[in-house]
């Protein structure tokens, strides 16, 4: 009882802060007084007008003839030019290929084959076919790899020795020029079944294409926050698990386009294929291993001719390589985009 009556008597005699003491104190000292002076809210939103009025603030009206402010714009205006500018290749090709390559677009390209010296008509039918069977053999050889081992590298063997030498290998193979890679299937396909054959071109384009789906593919599962793979594990799911069910298909756009930059730069390719698959005048049959026409090679082959008809027919060529290309790459974004909002 004594000790309650004591700290009644102590509070009774402390001095009683006002409850907006503490807010009050730091509008204070925002407002220019010491640190150590309480005020009161109503005491500082009294002061502030003075404050306003005496206390020196920078200039901040913008003026054109002010230096930030033109510097400001001309940075501005420099950096928009060399965004137009950056976009100006592209365009200008994509001009110059609907220009001279959509005079001869028709049911008829497609559908026929590719004209002799002097004659008229013609089409692209077998190289465009070509294209795409040489193109699947390579993703179907170089995607699985490409994913399998970037899930190795990411999932299961990050800092193993394995793992560096495989990142070093796939470096120096995405620097390598195309026609080596050509080379190689020459004496490992062409040489040993003794004929040119799409086989052979898509071994080629295989090799060209690994290293970007390799790459890509690690830097997506890269990705992938770790607290999905710890609560997976949580819920006793096993490491195969957890790669199947949340790694890839969380990782799945991100590897998606890095496939199809890779399919991109193994359509274009003409080098490898003329090792490999040379070009063929005729339609291809069921055998993948016999001479096959390209796209790239026909290209190559027509625009170096001194007769119109097959200088037009390469025009044709080119477009319909590039906006296959672009339909890919536009396929992959939008089926991306429906992924994420799933």
């Amino acid at each position: 009882m004594s000790d309650h009556l004591k700290r009644e008597d102590s509070d009774k005699a402390a001095p009683r802060q006002p409850a907006e003491a503490g807010l009050g104190h730091v509008m204070g000292v925002a407002g220019g007084l010491p640190a150590a002076e309480p005020i009161s809210i109503t005491a500082a939103l009294q002061r502030l007008p003075q404050d306003l009025e005496s206390g020196p603030f920078p200039d901040l009206e913008k003026r054109l003839r002010s230096p930030r402010t033109m510097l400001s714009a001309i940075l501005s205006v420099t950096t928009g030019a060399m965004a137009v500018l950056a976009m100006v290749p592209l365009f200008s090709v994509l001009g110059m290929l609907i220009y001279r390559g959509g005079q001869r677009l028709s049911l008829a390209l497609f559908t026929e084959l590719p004209p002799a010296a002097r004659m008229p008509g013609g089409g692209i039918g077998n190289a465009l076919v070509g294209t795409l069977l040489m193109v699947g053999i390579a993703s179907l050889l170089a995607v699985p790899i490409g994913i399998l081992a970037a899930v190795y590298l990411v999932e299961f063997g990050p800092d193993t020795k394995t793992a560096g030498a495989v990142r070093f290998a796939v470096k120096v193979l995405s620097g390598m020029p195309s026609v080596l890679a050509g080379l190689f299937a020459y004496a490992a396909v062409v040489l040993v079944t003794g004929q040119y054959s799409a086989l052979a071109g898509g071994v080629a384009l295989a090799i060209l294409m690994l290293p970007t789906v390799l790459l890509t593919a690690e830097q997506a599962i890269k990705m992938v926050p770790q607290r999905m793979r710890e609560a997976a594990i949580g819920m006793g799911a096993t490491q195969a698990q957890v790669v199947c069910k949340v790694v890839l298909p969380t990782a799945m756009p991100g590897i998606l386009t890095g496939v199809m930059l890779a399919v991109a730069r193994a359509a274009g390719e003409t080098a490898p294929l003329l090792f490999t698959a040379m070009f063929s005048d005729y339609w291809l049959t069921r055998n993948p291993m016999e001479p096959t026409a390209s796209l790239a090679v026909l290209i190559f082959d027509f625009s170096a001719s001194p007769f119109a008809n097959q200088i037009e027919i390469a025009w044709s060529a080119s477009l319909v390589l590039v906006m296959l290309v672009l339909l890919a790459n536009v396929a992959a974004q939008l089926w991306t985009a429906r992924s994420a909002k799933m």
